[in-house]
């Protein structure tokens, strides 16, 4: 074994504890909040010359605010879970010993930091935001996870702020678009109710709820046609792409609600926060905005491949 080899494996316990296919879909949040801000006319002015590439310089910070902020809750995730993981999840970073608890806790606060120092260069709303998620990472990681209500819809609002977020792009339009954060709010609600039973199985009741509100948020992505400024035939393939992946397994999950099945559902869900994405950024910037969004998606596979999901 070479010594890049053994610098990998060091490091691979903290890559592991941020959850790289997972991050992938958060640039996916900002993507989207960036196209409904109005800011995914940019990328028609770089193409057609009109304009340079300094103008994206917000979504770059944005997208490392974005990382950094994700990283970090995940981070803690694994600092509070750490005596419950020695006993369920032994193989993880922190209990095997890879990484310590000690260091996970100061990966976990340097990605913060990075988080809002990213996100003020951009303007004071995103540091704002950012400071918001973090603090719902928190109390999501500490305690409210362990509620069976509380804890879908708390971490529903880190990726719905995290939407927004990407709005932040142009301040101003935060209080017109705010509403789109209840979408991601529903989805993650969905697959953090039924990832409850991913250890030891879950409920039926459960698994139909999961089921539910992805109904209502395959609805609600197309009904945005409503809006002048969203275009519903351009979000449908990727709306039906989105119905495809995930309501099988969903399915699957509700009707035999055993530990296996609630995995594959919740792994399938999380990657197909890209598709969902990628179907409303359509909407607001056109199909080749969309399939630039849904890039991010086998780029998160791979990944998914090498390191753990959920």
């Amino acid at each position: 074994m070479n010594v890049a080899s053994l610098n990998f494996q060091g490091w691979r316990g903290y890559l592991e504890l941020m959850r790289p296919a997972n991050i992938v879909t958060a640039w996916a949040d900002i993507l989207v909040g960036f196209a409904a801000s109005g800011s995914g006319i940019i990328f028609a002015k770089l193409i057609n010359g009109e304009a340079s590439f300094t103008i994206l310089i917000p979504l770059v910070w944005l997208l490392l605010a974005t990382t950094s902020l994700y990283g970090g809750g995940i981070v803690f995730n694994d600092v509070f879970d750490a005596e419950l993981d020695a006993k369920e999840r032994p193989d993880r970073a922190i209990p095997s010993g890879r990484v310590s608890r000690q260091n996970a806790t100061l990966l976990g606060s340097i990605l913060f930091a990075i988080g809002i120092i990213a996100a003020f260069q951009v303007s004071l709303l995103s540091a704002a935001i950012a400071t918001f998620i973090i603090l719902s990472c928190l109390l999501y990681d500490s305690l409210a996870k362990h509620h069976p209500f509380f804890g879908p819809l708390n971490m529903g609002l880190c990726r719905g702020s995290n939407l927004l977020l990407g709005v932040s792009a142009v301040p101003e339009i935060i209080g017109e678009r705010w509403y789109l954060a209840v979408i991601p709010i529903l989805y993650i609600a969905a697959i953090t109710a039924i990832s409850q039973g991913e250890v030891h199985g879950g409920k039926k009741i459960t698994g139909v709820l999961a089921l539910l509100l992805i109904a209502i948020v395959l609805t609600a992505v197309l009904a945005l046609g409503l809006l002048k400024e969203y275009t519903a035939i351009a979000a449908l393939p990727f709306a039906i792409l989105l119905a495809i992946r995930i309501l099988p397994n969903f399915i699957k999950a509700a009707r035999e609600p055993i530990a296996e099945n609630i995995r594959n559902a919740v792994k399938i869900g999380v990657l197909s926060l890209i598709v969902l994405d990628a179907t409303v950024a359509s909407g607001f910037a056109g199909l080749y905005y969309g399939l630039l969004v849904l890039i991010l998606l086998p780029i998160s596979m791979k990944l998914a491949k090498i390191f753990a999901v959920t």
